[in-house]
């Protein structure tokens, strides 16, 4: 009877999270794509929409230690919802600020940086809340609702943002801002995060755990942890590279889009829309099959197909297009890009749910988001100089082929085969001495 409760419950977790991950990512999208929209059209400079990228990349990276040692001492749940709270209280702060100054560059720059401090130490403690709010059985499904949900919201708010850019003030952008994050507030504030817990999620902990530990011996005891993980340190290092190189894209497309193809601002979101759509369809998939066998092996190839993807929206500066052919090849290249994107990232973050323990989960995804994010700012800052001083095909054609070098020598057959060792017996030149895979 009180695992078919909590089965019920888990459910109602499921749909839930679901809805709040829409309800906020779509209030999210239609604020990111004026901003975005805004400040170009307001500077027609890379660099400072670069900046705007590095508000919301720094904090984030900085806060990601201290978020994770957090969700490893206290409650999760009212880690979550004081993050999610001050990030309506840091847009009303803008909206206030712009009804009574009007906007400006560094007022954005600020609120940029605000919410994405809080949206760090949000998201890490609901990453190692996951097997708090449901069974294994259905952490796929959860993950894969939950990518869904976003892509949802991602489809309709460029569309949104696209139809209503130039035509209301950005006020408006503000307001359903906050009214989307305020209703992902109260929803979450339904939830049990330690419905399914193992361990106990606060520092009152019975019995002797991580928990009880100052801030720095609990960062070096996650760090110690980590290192009895290899398969772990492959990802978070290839992690690393792959989201420096990345700034080529996220500085690019933009850029080239707006600046160099002059796309006007309902296409734009029609091509954002795309990428949406791609994530939405294989989020979908993969919340109906089996869990994925070989996640770090589909993986490998994603990034690889990413990195081709990457280097061919440098196609239509090579080769001319007629408009309507323009805005048609790179929403194609945008929905391939979603659904590669969430085969990539799902099995990973399905295998470290499963894999890591629950007492080290909030340090170990503070520490693969730090690494993530670690090289981020200085590639923003670097791409978002060299697309004002160098083509950008160059640029997004050599970015793509390291890409790929590189994940190609970290994800390695050795490496990829000590994660899976059923692989080593298709292959006779397996490694000496293949590590256990990783739980």
């Amino acid at each position: 009877m009180e695992q078919a409760m909590k089965r019920r419950r888990a459910t109602y977790h499921i749909w839930t999270f679901t809805a709040s991950k829409l309800i906020s990512a779509f209030g999210a999208q239609v604020y990111t794509f004026a901003v975005s929209f805004y400040i170009l059209q307001l500077t027609g400079s890379a660099a400072s929409f670069a900046m705007n990228l590095i508000c919301s990349i720094l904090p984030r990276t900085i806060a990601a230690p201290f978020a994770g040692y957090a969700a490893d001492r206290w409650p999760k749940k009212t880690i979550v919802l004081t993050a999610q709270g001050a990030i309506v209280l840091a847009v009303g702060g803008l909206l206030s600020i712009s009804l009574i100054y009007g906007l400006s560059l560094p007022a954005i720059y600020v609120t940029t940086a605000l919410i994405s401090l809080a949206a760090s130490f949000s998201g890490v403690s609901f990453s190692a809340a996951i097997t708090g709010l449901v069974d294994e059985a259905r952490i796929q499904k959860a993950m894969s609702l939950n990518q869904m949900s976003i892509s949802i919201a991602a489809i309709g708010a460029p569309a949104v943002g696209g139809l209503l850019y130039g035509t209301v003030s950005m006020n408006l952008f503000l307001i359903l801002f906050m009214a989307a994050e305020t209703v992902a507030l109260i929803l979450e504030a339904t939830m049990n995060f330690r419905l399914f817990n193992r361990k106990a999620d606060t520092g009152e902990a019975t019995g002797e755990g991580p928990v009880k530990e100052p801030l720095l011996q609990s960062m070096k005891a996650g760090i110690t942890y980590l290192k009895t993980q290899p398969i772990i340190l492959s990802i978070i290092w290839i992690s690393l590279f792959i989201n420096f190189l990345f700034g080529a894209f996220q500085v690019g497309y933009s850029y080239i889009l707006i600046e160099k193809m002059k796309v006007a601002s309902e296409h734009f979101g029609m091509t954002e829309g795309a990428f949406a759509v791609g994530m939405l369809l294989m989020s979908i998939g993969l919340s109906v099959r089996k869990e994925v066998k070989y996640p770090l092996l589909v993986s490998k190839w994603g990034i690889v197909t990413m990195g081709l993807i990457m280097a061919s929206v440098a196609l239509p500066v090579l080769v001319s297009l007629p408009y309507k052919g323009l805005v048609i090849f790179y929403a194609s290249v945008m929905f391939a890009f979603g659904m590669v994107m969430i085969l990539v990232n799902t099995p990973i973050q399905v295998m470290m749910q499963k894999g890591v323990d629950d007492d080290y989960k909030g340090r170990v995804f503070a520490i693969l988001e730090t690494m993530a994010m670690a090289l981020m700012p200085l590639g923003t800052v670097l791409y978002g100089f060299l697309y004002d001083l160098l083509p950008a095909e160059w640029i997004l054609i050599v970015s793509a082929a390291v890409l790929i070098a590189v994940v190609l020598t970290l994800a390695r057959p050795s490496v990829v085969r000590k994660a899976h060792p059923e692989l080593a017996g298709r292959h006779p030149k397996g490694p000496e001495n293949p590590a256990p895979a990783a739980k």
